[in-house]
Formats: C-alpha cells, structure tokens, sequence
C-alpha cells in the first residue's frame, strides 16, 4: 500500500474520531437534549390540564378514565419509535426527502397500522377490565371507536411532525435522535389527550 493511501487513511480516522466525539460527548448530548426535555416536562403539565377539562366527558363515558393512560402510552410508544427510525434512516442516507421514498412510506404506514391495531385492541381490554372491576362501562362499542379515532388521529398528526422535525433538525445541524424522541414525546401527550377528548365529544353527540 503506497504512502498516499495511509495519509489517507489517516486522515479519515482523524475525521470520525473528530465527528464521534463531538457527536458522543456529554456537552454535546446536554446541550442538544436539554432544552427539549424541558419543554417535554412543560407538555407533560399541558396535558394535565387538558385532562382537568374532560371532567365532564369522564363521568358521562364511564371506562374513558381506564383506557386515556393507555392511550398516551401506547401513542407515545408507537411515535417515539417512529422517531427514532426516522433519526436512524437518516443517519443512514436512506431518507433524505419526502417525495419518493419507500422507506419514509414504509415507516408511517407501519406506525399507523399499529395505531389502528393496537387502539381495537385497547378499547376491548378497556370494556373487559372495567367489567372485571364490577364497574359500569360504557360499552365495548364507545370504547373502541374513542380508542381508535384518538389513536389513529394522533397518529397521523405525529408522523407527518416526525417527520418534517427528523429532517430539518438534521439539515439545521442537530442530532434527531437527541430531539425527535423527547420532542415527539411531549407533543404527543398533548395532541393524544386533545384527540382523546374531541373523540370523546363525537361518541356522546352520537
């Protein structure tokens, strides 16, 4: 091998070991996550008083309070996950626009197939635990159909956010997967809770 290719060689070494520290470091992982995660600890709060509203809605539809902390979990879950694909993909060159592109395709789709799947899922254990309970429900039927037009909803308002976020915090510089998944986590509570509670309205206007 010539003298050339080991400067070469070097040189790129030189290169990553540069770019993985910067990328690996605790200053930059504080300063990156910081400010988000503070903001996901505000939406948390947002979400709370979202929840002191659906008062009404809690006491009309009885089993909404056993399924709205499975909701947020499982939204949070499904997009969070979505997130860091997306933040992965990227890192890998296989998403690099949003026109076109199988993988970006693949991803939203899956997430929201689970949403759909997970959220029928979610509204017939609602129905049963509740029962099991000895408590009144509001039937498997109500349950179901809150479950899946809050999960579904919020589902596809999240990806296309994940998405847009994924790309442009990459092209701004930053790592997505520091900022999508806390990001993605706090807007995901508050657009779940908000999706939870106008689904709760169309069931009792039904």
């Amino acid at each position: 091998m010539s003298h050339s290719s080991h400067a070469e060689e070097d040189d790129d070494v030189e290169i990553e070991e540069e770019y993985l520290g910067d990328y690996a470091s605790i200053r930059s992982i504080v300063k990156e996550a910081l400010p988000f995660q503070l903001i996901a600890t505000l939406g948390g709060a947002v979400a709370g008083l979202i929840l002191t509203g659906m008062t009404e809605e809690l006491e009309l539809i009885p089993g909404l309070i056993v399924i709205y902390p499975a909701v947020l979990g499982m939204r949070g879950n499904i997009s969070c996950t979505l997130g860091s694909r997306l933040g992965s993909a990227i890192h890998m060159g296989l998403i690099t626009k949003i026109e076109n592109n199988p993988e970006l395709t693949n991803n939203i789709m899956g997430s929201l197939l689970l949403s759909f799947m997970l959220s029928v899922v979610l509204g017939v254990l609602g129905h049963g635990m509740t029962a099991l309970m000895g408590l009144e429900s509001a039937g498997v039927f109500s349950l179901t159909m809150i479950a899946v037009m809050a999960g579904v909803s919020s589902g596809l308002i999240l990806s296309v956010i994940a998405v847009f976020l994924a790309l442009g915090m990459f092209r701004f510089g930053f790592d997505p997967d520091n900022v999508v998944t806390p990001a993605i986590a706090t807007i995901g509570d508050i657009v779940s809770m908000y999706m939870l509670l106008l689904s709760a309205k169309v069931v009792l206007m039904l």
